[in-house]
């Protein structure tokens, strides 16, 4: 390199400003969520994980990106009981929604070992069962497809250089995935920003059977993101969010008594624990009303079906030309026992999960689709 190059490199490297803190959009008082060292949030990462995360050109084939099965106006996750991939392959489970993952300890409905966006995207992007993007093979043809307009320019602001690789692509998709944050519905506005309007008295009945101890709802799904599966700068322990509540139990070919249906046995496929059968995530509720169908396979298609479910204390239903009564799975959790409400109570405890609907989340322009709609 010649000296009048280099020095005007060394010039311009003196002049740029570092970049500033990212600016999380929170309530005041709310801890921020904790990031992996090496990969800082930035406002130039998450615009090009925006441009990723709504892109087809990630799958090997071009038909779909992440956002065909996490739809905004579904609170990222897809009306259908389970998931289509790229090629066609019909998935065994539903789409999570994808409502402030940056305090998610935990991703994915049955894996206690995946921590990190940043390690979760590679089954989307690589895995083979269930093929989704289906990008293992074509990793050049896709990089190749990342060196049009605009991404040599959204790469150099979010890396400092214009060339493409997958960790910067995972890295960038990670930051756009922790920017995804809900807390603008009216139980915030009740609960955390002292207007008392904001819950009628019906939805202040739920809210109240909701933390009550004859429903139970908030051991699973407490806290501020309403799971047990969160962790943040105030809270780093983990807590085990996966549980047992009771949808199946089956005769199985594996097992000399009963169980989860052989396909999907949820958490003990990745513990090889047997004490694991039929334990899944607890999920966030909020925006739940925006994400049906519900349970780890979309089995029950509205909240006051998954209601029903809790009240009963499991599920009852024909599987596989048998009877499965889940409400007799020895691995149940303690707190799904069932429960009696009147018909007032029901619909004020679904007047409640109502109110933790953000309809500013489904519609922001910031987490929208950056591309021009192709007629």
């Amino acid at each position: 390199m010649k000296y009048a190059q280099l020095l005007l490199l060394l010039i311009l490297a003196s002049c740029s400003k570092p970049e500033k803190p990212y600016q999380w959009q929170l309530p005041d008082g709310f801890p921020q969520p904790m990031v992996p060292a090496d990969n800082r949030m930035s406002a130039a990462k998450v615009e090009l994980g925006r441009h990723l995360f709504y892109d087809t050109a990630l799958s090997a084939n071009q038909q779909q990106s992440c956002a065909s099965c996490h739809q905004q106006q579904y609170a990222f996750a897809e009306p259908r009981p389970t998931s289509v991939g790229s090629t066609g392959q019909l998935h065994r489970r539903n789409a999570s929604a994808l409502v402030n993952i940056a305090y998610n300890n935990t991703l994915t409905w049955a894996h206690d070992g995946l921590t990190h966006i940043e390690s979760q995207l590679m089954l989307p992007l690589f895995g083979d069962n269930p093929i989704e993007l289906g990008a293992a093979g074509h990793e050049q043809q896709i990089l190749a497809r990342l060196t049009k307009a605009p991404y040599p320019e959204l790469f150099a602001a979010a890396f400092g250089s214009p060339t493409p690789d997958f960790n910067r692509a995972i890295a960038a998709l990670s930051s756009f995935s922790r920017s995804l944050l809900s807390f603008n519905s009216r139980f915030d506005r009740y609960a955390y920003q002292q207007d008392d309007s904001a819950l009628s008295s019906e939805e202040l009945l739920g809210l109240n059977l909701f933390f009550s101890e004859k429903l139970e709802c908030h051991h699973c799904h407490g806290g501020f993101n309403f799971t047990q599966a969160t962790s943040h700068q105030r809270q780093p322990l983990d807590r085990r969010p996966f549980h047992n509540t009771g949808l199946y139990y089956v005769s199985r070919a594996d097992l000399a008594d009963k169980g989860y249906p052989q396909h999907d046995t949820g958490l003990s496929e990745v513990s090889l624990n047997p004490s694991d059968d039929g334990r899944f995530r607890a999920p966030t509720l909020r925006n739940a009303a925006y994400t049906a169908p519900y349970m780890h396979d979309g089995s029950l298609a509205t909240l006051e079906q998954v209601i029903d479910f809790y009240a009963a204390g499991g599920l009852v239903t024909e599987l596989d030309g048998e009877i499965s009564d889940g409400r007799q799975h020895p691995l149940k959790s303690s707190f799904v026992r069932g429960f009696e409400l009147t018909a007032l109570e029901k619909q004020a405890l679904l007047a409640f999960l109502h109110s933790l609907s953000d309809e500013q989340f489904i519609t922001n322009p910031a987490y929208g689709n950056p591309w021009p709609i192709k007629n």
